[in-house]
């Protein structure tokens, strides 16, 4: 059965993809929170509007 050395190009193949993958995957979510913490603020705002 063949090891890395045998199929280097698929292996890093695989980890770039994971790499890749995970980086983006990471970065979608740190926007996200950094959304969904901008849209509670201006929920807050109006609704501090709206009982005034």
């Amino acid at each position: 059965m063949g090891g890395v050395g045998e199929h280097w190009f698929w292996w890093g193949l695989t980890v770039a993809a994971l790499v890749w993958y995970s980086t983006i995957t990471v970065y979608v979510a740190v926007k996200a929170i950094s959304d969904i913490k901008g849209m509670l603020s201006q929920l807050r705002s109006r609704g501090d509007d709206a009982a005034g």
